[in-house]
């Protein structure tokens, strides 16, 4: 399986006194591959999550293509898009994404159950177990801290084994012995069941998990020529 980014940028209209452009994101093309797992970095407010989100289907680029496989993700319309995501990729957001009145559990299973999909229970189960949040599965929103929510997020987005894992900050509420383990379960997705793993990240831990990084600047993107540590 390949994502394709076909020269896409992303352009808002500003007016100020005159009328002008900022772009967020300048052309970008990239190629995705099933069974790598793609590092992106960069400083904050330099485009990465923009980039993200129009690789994941969730703003539509100005101009430009994402493809996933033969599919042009933005020739669909809104309820095909929305199903194509929910059915194909998992998005840890950077945000908090739970819904308080669902348990832990529940907020895992939810998008399943909103298409009327087998439930991944077990495959949930097993994720819960190894993130460490097992003991959470009946817990609300509100009990949790931020890296049990972080957690919470990453195990929904794995549980159903989708296409393409996208991740924004996914270590940012973790601690060393946490961020190793989410770093870890990425890393097994990519190689060992060939999905397309993209996290977004400012964090150099993530470098020595990565077979490809790439770096944001001011909106461009380019092939980060930092040197990887030695893989664990």
């Amino acid at each position: 399986m390949i994502l394709r980014a076909e020269n896409i940028c992303k352009q808002y209209f500003r007016k100020t006194g005159s009328a002008n452009y900022f772009n967020a994101v300048q052309p970008v093309c990239l190629e995705l591959e099933g069974g790598l797992l793609t590092v992106l970095t960069g400083r904050s407010g330099s485009g990465k999550t923009t980039l993200m989100n129009m690789l994941s289907g969730l703003l539509a680029p100005t101009s430009g293509h994402v493809r996933l496989g033969d599919t042009d993700l933005y020739s669909l319309d809104d309820r095909a898009l929305s199903r194509l995501r929910s059915e194909r990729m998992g998005v840890v957001p950077q945000g908090r994404s739970a819904i308080d009145t669902l348990t832990v559990l529940e907020n895992i299973l939810l998008p399943a159950k909103l298409y009327g999909r087998p439930l991944p229970t077990d495959s949930a189960s097993r994720w819960m177990e190894r993130l460490g949040i097992a003991h959470l599965a009946d817990a609300r929103p509100a009990e949790l801290s931020g890296g049990e929510l972080r957690r919470m997020a990453i195990v929904r987005a794995l549980s159903e084994s989708p296409d393409v894992i996208f991740a924004d900050e996914p270590t940012g509420d973790l601690d060393d012995e946490n961020t190793s383990i989410v770093l870890s379960a990425f890393r097994e997705m990519a190689h060992e069941h060939k999905k397309i793993v993209f996290v977004v990240t400012h964090e150099n831990d993530a470098l020595q998990y990565a077979d490809a990084v790439y770096r944001m600047d001011g909106g461009r993107l380019s092939e980060s020529t930092t040197a990887m540590p030695e893989k664990v």
